[in-house]
This record gives structure tokens, sequence and C-alpha cells, in this order.
């Protein structure tokens, strides 16, 4: 909370020129709020800058080259400047610092089985499958992915990546959850920054 404080302080001009960048980018709300679930499940409002024309229908996943995707929010995904505004939700304590990905209700309920306790932890604002797998759906094998011919089916989109993607994200976030000491948080912290100043993923395991 300390820290979600201090951040929402020192880079509230960051946040005033991205805000500005949104809303004349394209008609419709400065901030993007979805439900999504945090520890034990429970429903809450997620905060994000907008990225997306609004009125446009499509999956819950965003594959990349989605056309749902104004010109700023484009760069706003690569940076994860979009995703500022959740230092809010840190502060609420609906998340915390480093964790899985929130998710929404309706991709949870079509979680693997043995992957459905990762639902029960704490989301965060990073984490190691944020660092190594980006939050877009990017992988050359996905429906709608960098070899795709066709735009992806919502559905099939929706299904890879539930039943390819998270199980690798599990994966990834386990590395974490396994030991979440302040040294493991600070360490993915850090490698966040680094990643998203350099573009380089990290080259060591990030449990430490």
């Amino acid at each position: 909370m300390v820290v979600s404080v201090l951040g929402l302080v020192v880079l509230a001009p960051v946040l005033v020129v991205v805000a500005v960048a949104v809303r004349v980018s394209s008609p419709g709300p400065v901030i993007f709020r979805q439900v999504r679930l945090t520890r034990g499940r429970e429903p809450f409002t997620l905060y994000k800058f907008r990225t997306m024309r609004v009125g446009t229908d499509g999956p819950e996943v965003t594959a990349r080259g989605d056309p749902r995707v104004t010109g700023p929010g484009r760069l706003l995904r690569r940076t994860s400047l979009d995703e500022l505004p959740q230092l809010v939700n840190v502060l609420l304590g609906q998340m915390t610092l480093v964790g899985p990905r929130p998710e929404t209700p309706a991709l949870a309920e079509r979680y693997p089985t043995d992957l459905t306790w990762v639902l029960d932890e704490t989301p965060g604002l990073t984490g190691p499958a944020q660092i190594s797998l980006r939050d877009d759906v990017s992988v050359v094998d996905a429906p709608g992915g960098p070899t795709a011919s066709a735009a992806p089916d919502p559905d099939a989109l929706e299904r890879w990546y539930v039943e390819r993607l998270v199980p690798r994200r599990v994966a990834a976030d386990l590395t974490f959850l396994r030991r979440p000491t302040l040294w493991a948080t600070l360490r993915v912290v850090w490698w966040t920054v680094r990643y998203l100043a350099t573009g380089r993923p990290p080259q060591t395991r990030l449990d430490g």
C-alpha cells in the first residue's frame, strides 16, 4: 500500500499525459473498468487506461494485431503504461505488487480443474508470467497470432488461452508462489522494471 501511494504520487505527471492521450485518441472513457477475481475468487473492479475502441465486440483475450486496439493503445500495452491505474487496486487491497494475473470470471470458469487453485491467490500488478508471457496473446501457435491467416474465432482463441497459455502462466507464477518472500518480491519488481526498460526477459529463475 505504501508503494502504491508513492507510485501514484511520483507517476502523477505520467498518468496525466497518458490520460490526455487516451482522451484525444478516440471517443470513450479514459479508464477501462472490468470485473476480475481477487483472493478467494471474490470479484472486484480492475482499473486500466482504455486501449480499445468503445462499442467493439470480441473475445476477452486480446490477440496481436487486434483491430479493437487503438494506435496509442498499442504503445500503452507494449510499455504496460495501461496497467498503472491498478496501483489504485493495490492501494485498496484488491491486488498486491507481485502475483498471478487477475482473471475475469468468465475465463476463470473455463480453467482446467487442476489449475483453479491459482484463483485463490492475490493477483499482482506484475509477476513472473506477466514478464515472460505478456498480456497480449502473441505466441506463434495462438489463433490470431503472428502466423494466423485469418481473424480468430473468439471461442477458439479463449479455448486456446485456457488450455495452452494458462498452464504456462501458472507454471511461471509458481516459481514465485512457492516462496513469496520479500526478496523474491523485490527481485520480480526489479526484473519487471528492467524488462520494460530494455525489452529483455530475465535470464534466470525469478524465485531466487
